[in-house]
Order: C-alpha cells, then sequence, then structure tokens
C-alpha cells in the first residue's frame, strides 16, 4: 500500500466551521495513526467570495486546535502551489486533454436559454438534465456564436452505464449514469468548477483517501469518472456524517455558533474541542470514556468505527467536556487566556496587565474554575471581578440588603475587616463568625449581605476565598458603597 496522504480543502469564504473541523480532524488523526502526510489545500477558485481574511482565519483555528499540516500554506511541500488560485494552468492542461480526446466539449448555450429549456421539461412533468444541444455543434454554428461574443463553458461527457465506488464507511455505492448530466468542468471565465480542480488537484498531490462530508456523495461519481477518463488512479473514500442541531437540521448559527473562532473567543479549550469534535460519530468502543488525549485520539482513531448516521451537536456536553480541562488546566495559563479575552473585549488596555493584576487574574480563575463551563463565562457573570461599579441585582438587594438591621451588620462587618492584619481565608472566616457570635447572629446573616456588597449577587465562589481575592482594598470601598447605596434608598422611598 503507498503511504497514506490525505487532504483537507476549505474554501475560504468564512470563517472554519464546526463540520470542516470535525473533517479536518478526522483527515489528521488518519494521517498520524497511519503515519501518512496530512495535506491543506486551500480551494479558493471562487474569486467573489474568497478572501485572504478568511484564509487566515482557517490557518488560525486549525493551528489554534493543533491540526498542524505537513504540507500546504507556509509550510510548502513537492506538490505546491496549495491554492487553487495558483493552479490555474493544472486545470487547463488537463481540460484540453479530455478536449482533443473527445471526453469534453464546448457549450454556448446561455443561462436564459438553458433555464427556458429546464423549465418546458419540468412543465412535462420529467427531470432536467443537459440535453447535449451543443454536444455536436457545428464548426460553422460555433464559429458563429463566438462571433457573437458568446464564450462557451466545457462540458464532460457522462458515458452511459453505472459508475461504483468503495466507500470505507457505506461499502460498495452505484450510481446510473443516466441520472447524471454533463457536467460544466470549465467556466466560461476559464476557472474550473470545484469537481474538476479537485480531481485534478487530488491526482497530482498524490492523495490516496478522500475523507470528507457525506454531503460530497453525489460528488463522487462524477469525480470517479474524471479520474478514468484522465488515466489518474482513483482514490479511496470515506464520506463522514454530517453534524446536526438537536432539531436534527444542518448546524447552523440558530444552534449556536458554528465556527471553531467563536469559541476559541470565548475561552473554550483546544484540548477540550479536539476531544468533543473527535467523539461526533466516532464510536471508540469504550462507551463509558468521554476523555481522550490527542495521543489517544492518534492511538485509537479508526474510520471503520465512523459511524454512518449523523452526529448531533450537544452544546450542554461540550460545556462539561470544556469544564472538565479546565479543572484540569494549570491557573496561570488559563489566566493568561482569560487576559486575552479582556483584551479582545476592549476592557483593558496592553499596559494594564501588570505582574500583580495577572496574579489576580490567576487568584480568581483559582476560586471560579470549578464553576466553569468556558472562560469568558467570568465576564458575562462576574463581571465585578473588573468593575466597581457593578449593579446590584434588583432581588438580591430587596430580599438581602434591605431588611431592617443590614446596615448595622454591614458597619459592623466593616470594622471587622478593617482590624484585620491579613485577607487571608482563614483569618477573613475567623473574623465573620467571631463578630456573628458577638452579634447573636448565625453567620449567614452577615455573610449573605457581604456577598451582595461585594459582588451585587447572592451567588458566587466561597465569601471568604472572594473576599481574599478581592483584596482589602477593594472590599471596604465595596461595602461602603453598598451602605451608600442603601442610605440613597431609604432617603428616596
Amino acid at each position: 500500500m503507498d503511504r497514506v496522504r490525505v487532504r483537507f480543502a476549505p474554501s475560504p469564504t468564512g470563517f472554519l466551521h464546526l463540520g470542516g473541523a470535525r473533517t479536518a480532524l478526522f483527515n489528521w488523526a488518519f494521517a498520524r495513526k497511519m503515519k501518512g502526510t496530512f495535506i491543506l489545500r486551500i480551494e479558493d477558485t471562487d474569486v467573489v467570495r474568497s478572501t485572504e481574511a478568511s484564509v487566515e482565519v482557517i490557518l488560525e483555528s486549525l493551528e489554534w486546535l493543533g491540526l498542524h499540516w505537513d504540507e500546504g500554506p507556509r509550510v510548502g511541500g513537492p506538490y505546491g502551489p496549495y491554492f487553487q488560485s495558483e493552479r490555474l494552468h493544472f486545470y487547463r492542461e488537463y481540460a484540453e486533454k479530455l478536449l482533443r480526446e473527445g471526453l469534453a466539449y464546448r457549450c454556448y448555450c446561455t443561462p436564459e436559454e438553458l433555464e427556458e429549456r429546464r423549465q418546458m421539461v419540468i412543465a412535462k412533468g420529467e427531470s432536467w438534465r443537459y440535453d447535449r444541444k451543443c454536444y455536436a455543434l457545428p464548426d460553422a454554428e460555433r464559429k458563429r456564436l463566438e462571433e457573437q461574443g458568446r464564450k462557451p463553458v466545457l462540458r464532460f461527457f457522462i458515458p452511459p452505464g453505472t459508475t461504483t465506488f468503495q466507500d470505507m464507511l457505506r461499502g460498495e455505492v452505484l450510481f446510473h449514469n443516466q441520472e447524471l448530466d454533463d457536467f460544466v468542468i470549465m467556466k466560461s471565465d476559464g476557472m474550473p468548477t470545484y469537481n474538476f480542480a479537485c480531481v485534478v488537484d487530488d491526482a497530482l498531490m498524490r492523495i490516496t483517501h478522500v475523507i470528507r462530508g457525506d454531503d460530497h456523495i453525489s460528488n463522487t461519481p462524477r469525480q470517479v469518472l474524471l479520474y478514468r477518463a484522465l488515466d489518474f488512479p482513483v482514490p479511496e473514500f470515506a464520506h463522514i456524517p454530517m453534524i446536526l442541531g438537536k432539531d436534527r437540521t444542518r448546524l447552523s448559527k440558530r444552534h449556536g455558533s458554528p465556527s471553531v473562532t467563536y469559541y476559541r473567543d470565548k475561552g473554550y479549550l483546544p484540548e477540550a474541542m479536539l476531544n468533543y469534535l473527535a467523539r461526533l460519530s466516532w464510536a471508540t468502543g469504550e462507551e463509558e470514556k468521554e476523555i481522550f488525549t490527542r495521543e489517544e485520539i492518534i492511538e485509537r482513531f479508526s474510520l471503520s468505527q465512523v459511524t454512518k448516521h449523523a452526529a448531533v451537536f450537544d452544546l450542554d456536553k461540550l460545556n462539561w467536556m470544556n469544564g472538565v480541562y479546565i479543572r484540569k488546566t494549570d491557573n496561570r495559563y488559563l489566566a493568561s487566556l482569560l487576559r486575552d479575552i479582556l483584551l479582545r473585549e476592549g476592557r483593558f488596555r496592553e499596559e494594564d496587565f501588570t505582574p500583580e493584576f495577572l496574579e489576580y487574574l490567576e487568584n480568581l480563575i483559582a476560586i471560579m474554575k470549578d464553576r466553569l463551563k468556558y472562560l469568558a463565562q467570568i465576564v458575562e457573570e462576574a463581571d465585578y471581578f473588573f468593575r466597581e461599579d457593578f449593579a446590584f441585582d434588583p432581588e438580591a438587594f430587596e430580599k438581602v440588603l434591605l431588611p431592617e438591621g443590614t446596615e448595622e451588620i454591614l458597619r459592623e462587618c466593616l470594622k471587622a475587616l478593617q482590624d484585620l492584619p491579613d485577607f487571608t481565608v482563614e483569618t477573613l472566616e475567623n473574623a465573620i463568625r467571631k463578630k456573628a457570635e458577638e452579634l447573636n447572629l448565625k453567620a449567614a446573616r452577615l455573610i449573605h449581605p457581604l456577598r451582595v456588597s461585594v459582588s451585587g449577587q447572592k451567588v458566587g465562589p466561597g465569601l471568604f476565598e472572594l473576599l481574599s481575592v478581592l483584596g482589602k482594598e477593594r472590599v471596604l470601598k465595596r461595602i461602603e458603597r453598598a451602605l451608600d447605596a442603601l442610605e440613597e434608598r431609604r432617603r428616596t422611598s
């Protein structure tokens, strides 16, 4: 068997979505398992929609996931270029070959003419396939049309019979050629179509296995016919199932963002995302095991274990899995990721991240990580860590701070905390519990107002851990702010 060579070939027309990332992962894992080569090819022949910014986003997304390619953009390789827009001479060369051998022909039909004929066929209750009007066009007619300014497309001639191929997940797949029409391989502007460019590139890049989404199955018979017409070896195919939302429709923005960069920017960890994507449609045979390291994925991955039915994207499960990885991850590293989130959101400038502030981020992560599904949750649900003008939850203010006697309790707590020589968890807890005994109150009668005073919320991390992380100066100012808010409420009510 030849050395395995697989490719991931995205079109740079937007972000890398989760389905594409899972396809890249399966190709990468198969290549690593088989000691083969993982190739990245950018299919940018759609000149209107393809952008350099999208190329960069795709490369960044793959690198973030750790799916490093052996050949392709930035790294080069012996079978480049790896951008289709730089390979146009190859497509023209092989299109001319098909034309010379009578396996392709020029078609001068305009879109309007094709649509008119299509509607006529449909009106009869029949299905439309190109009617080969231009297949045997006389030279004189071709010349006349060209003099009118018509630029032809090239169509591939579909032979009679059937086309079969072996799918590594589905076994033998058969198509009747009469169900296919003479499809366009080169457009009138000289650009190749997807099916044609894909075949030429896969052949010239020595691709041995094509692993892609099962939405491409209908393209495969056309590509197999092209491989054979061009005397190229036909690679093996594996069409992996799509990823659906919980409503069993194709994954889209309404199911949550489908892009990799969205989850990166939310503070999901690449190891968790890779693990989660790997488990979509991969039946490992260890159904009780959910957590797989990168090395375990490579070691155990097999296309024979990939299921044929669609996978369902479950955000709750991804959140659970990411939480598992967060709890296993070093606080300093998590703090660096939180720093990036804060910078992206424009809350702070680069110079704000002093050693003291970075230590503060590390400490707050230590008390929050057991509650986290993703890192941006800290910013979304606990912004009191980063601002002094946080809002008080209305219900918490009414039920916890407004009851009679709370102001006096807060003033007593303020005195107790002002006298503390240090703000460790132990000294804070001892001081508050001692004050509760002095006031002949349960500790909870002090703890709840203190929490709302320093965070604006009724729930959160352990109070004494929270006070310790916030530090003495912040805590005292926040208690005074809560007292001012209570005084203002009573004055205006």
